[in-house]
């Protein structure tokens, strides 16, 4: 094995666990966001969209817990492995439903709020409108925000998938 170069050793660095997961150490913490979660899920809006949201919010978040866990909940509610593999390339694939992709596209705008003056344009919200009713809306959007808060604790403390 060759010199561990000063590229290496940050790589190394950043797959350190900081600290455990901050909700577990805050009281109440943990089972609040457990139940906003189950709350979200149960709502009636298709587990497979939550999932592909889950999925796509984490990618762009860099969050390796929130990829891992979006890409198995899509495929245990039925995402294709085309889907799965292809959803940080939505717009470029066949492999998506109009319905999916308004998801799809409301979960990166939601996730990067500060990348646009507008963050939510008329045009992404009135796809979602057309695909979801105001209650379906509601649950998409707090599955985002849900995602986006998991992934907002993860990601700092480096968190790691599968542990």
């Amino acid at each position: 094995m060759g010199p561990v170069s000063e590229a290496d050793g940050e790589e190394q660095a950043m797959s350190t666990e900081r600290m455990p997961d901050p909700a577990t150490l805050v009281p109440g913490a943990a089972d609040a966001l457990a139940a906003l979660e189950r709350a979200v899920a149960a709502a009636g809006v298709d587990g497979r969209l939550l999932a592909l949201s889950q999925l796509r919010a984490s990618q762009l978040n860099g969050c390796g817990p929130g990829v891992a866990g979006g890409a198995d909940r899509a495929r245990l509610h039925g995402a294709t492995p085309r889907q799965v593999d292809a959803v940080a390339a939505w717009r470029q694939t066949p492999w998506f439903s109009d319905e999916e992709r308004a998801v799809l596209a409301l979960t990166e705008a939601v996730t990067r709020l500060a990348d646009r003056p507008d963050p939510v344009p008329d045009q992404v919200w009135d796809l979602a409108a057309k695909h979801f009713d105001r209650s379906e809306l509601a649950v998409l959007l707090l599955g985002i925000a849900v995602t986006n808060t998991l992934n907002r604790l993860d990601v700092p403390t480096r968190q790691q998938a599968g542990s």
